[in-house]
């Protein structure tokens, strides 16, 4: 299992090597993470795979890994960040308003802010009012480690809404399932 900044070496090391590498993050995606995140949803909500996913933040490695989910099990998946910034996935159905955004969501999810980028998403932040607006049953799921008063407001944390620590119980059982598959798959 490695964690390393670059996907491309994680690429070369899977080719040289003689048994599985497993990505478990790199500054292109997140799938471990991901994985472990939709387990423990299923643990919740039986009908995880028809609900309207709706990423608030940047084009970075949370948000990609979650695209890439929804493409593979056909998850409705939006984003939702500034306009004319860069900040939009490619191919990502996307828009540019938080509270158009919270309508009709099930699970939102955040991922932190780098310095650079925190002024452009302070008017993103998801708050326990924005939250309000999203579906009955809706889930806020931020990406550790989150931020009160960033990505996310401090009054949301202590909602009903907030499963952050709650989906993280399921990392370490979620990747020993994983090692135990590959291990067991020729």
């Amino acid at each position: 299992m490695v964690r390393h900044s670059s996907l491309m070496l994680i690429e070369e090391m899977a080719k040289h090597s003689h048994v599985p590498v497993i990505n478990a993050m790199t500054n292109e995606n997140h799938p471990c993470e991901i994985i472990s995140d939709l387990f423990a949803l299923s643990k919740r909500r039986d009908d995880f795979l028809s609900l309207q996913y709706t990423f608030v933040g940047r084009n970075g490695n949370i948000g990609k890994a979650w695209f890439e989910a929804a493409r593979a099990f056909g998850l409705r998946f939006r984003q939702c960040c500034p306009a004319n910034k860069g900040y939009e996935i490619a191919g990502a159905m996307v828009t540019h308003e938080l509270a158009e955004a919270m309508h009709g969501s099930d699970i939102v999810l955040t991922d932190s802010f780098s310095p650079d980028v925190l002024s452009d998403f302070l008017p993103y932040q998801v708050t326990l009012s924005a939250m309000q607006k999203a579906n009955h049953g809706a889930l806020l799921n931020p990406c550790p480690p989150f931020y009160r008063g960033e990505e996310v407001s401090s009054d949301v944390i202590s909602s009903r809404f907030f499963v952050g620590y709650e989906f993280k119980e399921s990392l370490l059982m979620v990747q020993q399932a994983l090692i135990t598959y590959i291990l067991n798959t020729k």
